[in-house]
């Protein structure tokens, strides 16, 4: 058992994941824990979702809390790093994962589509940055942000929602070169179509969206979850020591 332990590539760090009451978030919170970190499950609205991936992670021998925070507010913001700090003393991985997409063609575009999508997909994203920044102690850290191949593949009727992923793109890019000195490592995961409750209750999985994505995919199939979550395990942890600003692609081939 002892030498398991010592293999784990987290052991000691504390990692907040922001929206991993369900889908990419749940699973990237739970690989994690499972590589040792002790982990803020941050969720906005459904507690149930993640007092479950709590449980399992504590279930199994990890550490972890839940955390109601809305990072598109300040105040939210705030609360959520004081309680992780309260609870586990430090921070050392934050991945920025909340975000929503609403497809709408340019016709169909409000204040209100444009605002509810920036406001958390980036707003949200620098304001949880902007504060774990500020937590991260003299060794660094490591800032993990979920953006999406939507970014470069910008589908139609995406004006908006591309645009949001494009942009943490370059606040991906920008915060590596403003952060590197503090050894604060910046890095995004661009994921495809992956099968998550978002997608579902969507309705995507039996669109043409998504078989006209998945035949194109060199692959041949979307996502899951588990797909995407080893990758952050990696950017967080010292096997991705001398790698910053960087987006990786995880999208079956599909470019």
């Amino acid at each position: 058992m002892n030498n398991q332990s010592t293999t784990k590539k987290l052991t000691g760090k504390v990692a907040l994941v922001t929206g991993a009451s369900k889908g990419i978030g749940a699973s990237i919170a739970k690989h994690l824990a499972a590589e040792g970190a002790a982990v803020v499950v941050n969720y906005a609205s459904s507690k149930e979702g993640a007092d479950r991936v709590v449980a399992e992670i504590v279930g199994g021998g990890g550490k972890a809390i839940a955390v109601q925070a809305n990072v598109a507010k300040k105040t939210d913001v705030e609360r959520l790093f004081a309680e992780t700090k309260k609870a586990f003393g430090q921070l050392d991985i934050l991945v920025n994962n909340a975000g929503i997409y609403e497809f709408s063609p340019l016709d169909g575009v409000t204040e209100e589509h444009f605002h509810k999508q920036f406001d958390l997909n980036v707003l949200g994203l620098i304001l949880a940055s902007q504060a774990a920044a500020r937590q991260f102690g003299s060794a660094g850290g490591s800032i993990i942000n979920i953006s999406s191949g939507a970014s470069t593949l910008t589908p139609a009727n995406t004006s908006v929602y591309s645009a949001t992923k494009a942009a943490v793109d370059a606040v991906t890019r920008s915060l590596a070169k403003e952060l590197g000195p503090r050894n604060i490592r910046v890095n995004a995961i661009n994921p495809g179509m992956v099968e998550t409750e978002g997608v579902h209750s969507a309705g995507f999985l039996e669109s043409d969206f998504r078989k006209q994505l998945q035949a194109q995919t060199p692959l041949g199939r979307i996502g899951q979850t588990q797909d995407i979550a080893p990758a952050a395990v990696f950017l967080a942890s010292s096997d991705a020591a001398w790698i910053t600003g960087e987006t990786l692609l995880i999208a079956g081939g599909l470019r």
